[in-house]
């Protein structure tokens, strides 16, 4: 008989968020404990997962979306400490190649999930060099 499931556990998203935090585990073991980019880790690797598991368990599209959303905001913000962790010289590049490859999963991911349930309206693009200007500075 196999265990009983919660159906956040069914997600793809949510096995590969698992699989993340436990890739980055010892990653963060290793770094030193006063590290402002340690717990910034360690903390949205954590929220990754638990974005999942909350929004998946909302009943209102929006509310999933909300959810969801910030997950994938948690998965790019570990990618971004990632990133500093080599800039600051405490990690090397080839250290985290496999993370920034599952995190990137991740994002796809939980990007779909939002596109499934997030329903937006979007307005048509106008074509490329069409005069329309976003920013005018006069």
């Amino acid at each position: 008989m196999n265990p009983p499931q919660f159906d956040h556990e069914k997600l793809r998203a949510y096995q590969e968020a698992l699989k993340f935090s436990a890739w980055v585990e010892p990653v963060i073991e290793r770094l030193p404990a006063k590290l402002a980019a340690r717990d910034q880790l360690d903390r949205a690797s954590t929220s990754i997962v638990l974005n999942i598991a909350e929004g998946n368990g909302k009943r209102s599209h929006p509310d999933r979306c909300r959810y969801f959303d910030i997950s994938r905001g948690s998965a790019l913000e570990c990618a971004a400490c990632l990133d500093v962790l080599v800039a600051r010289k405490k990690l090397a590049a080839a250290d985290i190649a496999e993370g920034k490859v599952i995190l990137v999963g991740v994002v796809s991911l939980v990007a779909g999930l939002i596109a499934r349930f997030g329903g937006t309206v979007q307005e048509d693009q106008a074509p490329y060099g069409s005069g329309l200007v976003e920013n005018v500075n006069d």
